[in-house]
Order: structure tokens, then sequence, then C-alpha cells
């Protein structure tokens, strides 16, 4: 069915004359008249009939108008919506993110991105999840870009036939103990001195989980796991109310009264921050800067000056 026909016979159904409706639409008389007896032949109902001087619709014609009334003024705002995508001072990104990068890293970096002013038109779609979750919903196209832990498999497929991990910054690995506790007070501490405590730990579905148990395992500590748990936050209220002690990121933003976060002498390792996208897919103009932006600020502002967030 060809698309200009359908143009066609909305506006002779608006003018309801041949002749208006063959100039207002730029084409000879016999050029509509053909497109509408196409139409009603590849229907196999007639749309119009004479009405005097004039034409007026049948009934199937009236019902079938509102379809194609409906149908081109959604393929319209389509076609608007796809050229403000493609418009790369005017698209929109979808964007997931762990829970502890909602205090600092995503708010700065989009902050940053709208002071340059060609910027200040794309707008953002945020959500927030595990590692894991947030993956399987760029496999599935809900968000373009996800900044989040590297994940080895989704399902049963590795994760590097799927995405792209671009390493973006590093967080510290510090303990958290509540604020009377004896470890808050201790001047320097070491992983070996979390052992003989209980500890809330982060559930297998978090992107952390691999790091904390290769940090344990190397200094040789066999954790008392009581509780698991997924969101950083969490975890900072069980340890503020006793119910262990924990190994998670720095939270710049958390509220010490009751906890204490305190930096480890023997733990060189980071926690590693990637800005991952899907392999071999295509990205609007719009979210292509916003990662390249990105890349290149956290490149400057944290990589280089040895920055941890």
């Amino acid at each position: 069915m060809n698309l200009r026909h359908l143009e066609f016979f909305k506006e002779l159904a608006r003018t309801q004359h041949m002749a208006k409706a063959a100039e207002n639409l730029g084409i000879s008389q016999p050029s509509l008249s053909y497109a509408i007896k196409k139409l009603e032949s590849e229907l196999g109902v007639p749309l119009f009939e004479p009405d005097g001087r004039n034409i007026r619709l049948t009934p199937i014609g009236s019902v079938y108008l509102k379809y194609i009334t409906a149908s081109l003024s959604d393929l319209s705002q389509g076609n608007e919506l796809v050229q403000q995508l493609m418009d790369p001072d005017k698209g929109h990104v979808k964007l997931g993110f762990t829970y502890t990068l909602g205090q600092q890293l995503v708010p700065e970096l989009i902050t940053k991105f709208h002071t340059d002013d060609k910027n200040h038109a794309i707008t953002f779609e945020l959500g927030q999840g595990n590692s894991t979750e947030l993956l399987q919903e760029l496999a599935d196209e809900k968000f373009d870009l996800v900044l989040a832990s590297s994940v080895e498999r989704l399902g049963e497929q590795p994760t590097n036939t799927l995405f792209d991990f671009i390493p973006l910054v590093q967080q510290e690995i510090v303990a958290a103990v509540p604020s009377h506790h004896a470890l808050a007070k201790q001047e320097e501490l070491f992983v070996k001195d979390l052992e003989p405590y209980p500890m809330i730990f982060f559930s297998h579905n978090s992107g952390l989980r691999p790091l904390i148990d290769r940090i344990l395992r190397q200094a040789h500590v066999k954790p008392k796991i009581v509780y698991e748990v997924e969101e950083d936050h969490t975890m900072a209220g069980f340890v503020s109310y006793n119910f262990g002690v924990a190994l998670m990121p720095y939270l710049p933003l958390l509220d010490q009264t009751s906890i204490t976060l305190k930096h480890l002498a023997d733990q060189p390792l980071r926690h590693q921050i990637y800005l991952i996208s899907k392999r071999n897919h295509f990205v609007t103009p719009s979210v292509s800067r916003f990662e390249e932006f990105s890349r290149s600020y956290c490149w400057q502002h944290y990589t280089q000056q040895e920055r941890l967030i």
C-alpha cells in the first residue's frame, strides 16, 4: 500500500472535492483519481460515492478515515522524533548506573556535560540497579549506556562478546564499622583486623562481590557472613545498627555519625567502574557525544590526577 495514496485519501476526504484536493496536493486530477481507485481496489471496497457535483465518504470510508488519520499522525510524530534523536544538539540519553554512582559521578558528569551550550537541550532518562541487572537491561536496549562493574557472564554468554567495557574511574574500598566500634578508634586498620567480627556482604548479584572476595582471599581472611545485600546504603545501614562490619566503596556523602569508613593500610585494590555500551550497536549522535565527553572528562579529572571517587 502506497503511503502517498493514503495521504491523498485523507485530503480528498477533507475537501470532498476532486479538483480542490488535487490542487492542494499539487498533482493532476487524473493522478488523484488513479490513486483513489487503486486504493479502493486493494481494499476491495468503495471509499467514496457521488454527492451531486461533489463526492462524499461511504460508511466504510468514514471508518477507514479514522484509522488512517491516527496512523498518519503517529507516523508524523515518529518522523519528528527520529529527527530529534538524530540531532546531536537535541537528543536523549538513556543512562543506567549502579547505586553508589548516584552520589557523585553521575550528577557530576551530567552537570559538566550541560555546561556546554550545545548540550543544553539533550535530555537524560536514568535508571539504577546492580551490575548484572544493568547489563541485562543494556542487552535488552533499555539503556544506551551503563556505568557499572565488569561482570564476566550474562547467563551462559561471556559479556565481552556482547559489550564494550571502557575503564572510567576507580573507587577506594574501605572498611565500614559502627562509630562506637573498637576498630573505629584504631589508628591503622588492616583487612585481617575484620576477621573476628560478623560481616555484611554484597550479594553474588553485585559486581563488587568478586573484588571483595579477592581482597579477603589475599588477606587470608575467612569472613563470618551474617547478611548479604545488594546496595551500598543498605550495607551502611546494617553496619550503623551494629549487625556487623563490611568492606564497601567509599561514599563521599555518607553521614558518618553512626558509621565510620576507615582506610585500609594493606589494601591496594580498587573497584574499577566501566562505561559500557552494546557492541556493534547503533547509537544516536547525542549518546555518542555523551560517551566521548564522559571518557574525556574522567581521563582529565580522575585518571590523570590519580583521583578516586
